[in-house]
C-alpha cells in the first residue's frame, strides 16, 4: 500500500540522519536533505565544518557513500557537503554544544542561559531548551529554559520551528538535550499587516482649494491696486481744481488791488488840480 511505502521511507531517512549523526559529530552536524534524482539519490549534508566532512583527499566522503549503498540500498548516492552560515541558528548543533558543555561538567542552568544567549543574539525571535534526566538527584526532572516567543501548538509549531535533538551520558545517567529555535524571517499566518489610508484625492482636493484661494487672493490684489490708481487719478484732479481756484483768486485779489492804486492817483490827481484853481 502507498501508506506503507512512505512509512518506511521515512523510517529510512530516519535511520540515515541517525548514522551521519553518528559519524559527523565532532565535525558539527547540521541536518540533512535527501533529494531523489534520474541520475541517484543526492544527500545533501550541512555541517559546521565541511573540512572534517570531506576528509583528507576525500576519504571520509567516500567512505560515507559507500555506507549509504550498502548498508541502506541507496541507489547512486552522492554526497553534497554544505556549510551552515548560522549555527547558532541550527538547533541541532547548539545541541550537540550542550551536550559537550555538561560533559565537561559545567552545571546545566549556565549551559541552558548562555546558549539562550548565544541563539537570541544571532537574532532569532524565540528558543527554548529542555534537559532532562538525573540532574539534580536521583530522581529524573525536567528543566526548561526559553527566551522571546515560539509556538508551541498548531501547523506553525511543526512547520516553522526548527528542532534538534542530542543526548549525553554522565555519571547519575543519561541526559536528553531538546532545542527548538523559531528563525528570524519567519512570518506567522495571524500576522496582520494594517495599511495606512489613501488620501490622494484629499490631497488634489485641497490642492484645487489652495490654487482657487491663491487666484481670489491676486483677484482681490489687482482690484485694490486699480481702486487705489482711480483714488490717485481723483486726488490728482482735486489738487489741480484747487492749484487753478487759489490761481484765480490771486489773480482777482492783484486785480483788485491795481483798480485801488489807479483810483487813488486819479483822486490824487483831482485833489491837486482842484487846488491849483484855487489859488
Amino acid at each position: 500500500m502507498i501508506e506503507k511505502d512512505f512509512v518506511t521511507e521515512g523510517l529510512k531517512r530516519t535511520k540515515i540522519d541517525e548514522y551521519l549523526q553518528s559519524e559527523l559529530e565532532r565535525a558539527g552536524y547540521g541536518g540533512m536533505e535527501v533529494q531523489v534524482t534520474p541520475l541517484g539519490t543526492m544527500v545533501v549534508v550541512y555541517a559546521e565544518r565541511p573540512g572534517m566532512v570531506i576528509g583528507r583527499g576525500g576519504k571520509t566522503v567516500r567512505g560515507i557513500t559507500q555506507n549509504l549503498k550498502t548498508k541502506f540500498d541507496l541507489e547512486n548516492p552522492q554526497v553534497e557537503v554544505k556549510e551552515v552560515d548560522v549555527p547558532e541558528l541550527n538547533p541541532k548543533i547548539m545541541a550537540y554544544k550542550i551536550a559537550n558543555m555538561l560533559q565537561r561538567g559545567m552545571h546545566f542552568r549556565r549551559v541552558a542561559y548562555t546558549t539562550i544567549r548565544r541563539i537570541m543574539g544571532a537574532g532569532a525571535q524565540g528558543v527554548e531548551v529542555t534537559i532532562s534526566g538525573k540532574i539534580r538527584g536521583a530522581r529524573s526532572a525536567t528543566a526548561k529554559f526559553s527566551d522571546g516567543y515560539i509556538k508551541k501548538c498548531g501547523e506553525p509549531s511543526i512547520r516553522l520551528v526548527k528542532q534538534g535533538f542530542a543526548t549525553v551520558q554522565l555519571k547519575p545517567g543519561v541526559l536528553g538535550i531538546y532545542v527548538r529555535i523559531m528563525p528570524p524571517n519567519v512570518v506567522l499566518p495571524d500576522k496582520v499587516d494594517i495599511l495606512a489610508p489613501v488620501i490622494e484625492e484629499t490631497v488634489t482636493e485641497e490642492i484645487v482649494e489652495s490654487e482657487e484661494i491663491e487666484e481670489s487672493s491676486e483677484s482681490v490684489e489687482e482690484v485694490e491696486i486699480v481702486e487705489s490708481e482711480e483714488e490717485l487719478e481723483e486726488l490728482e484732479e482735486s489738487i489741480e481744481e484747487t492749484e487753478d481756484a487759489e490761481e484765480k483768486s490771486v489773480e482777482e485779489v492783484s486785480e483788485e488791488e491795481s483798480e485801488e492804486v489807479v483810483s487813488e492817483e486819479e483822486s490824487e490827481t483831482k485833489s491837486s488840480e482842484k487846488s491849483e484853481k484855487s489859488e
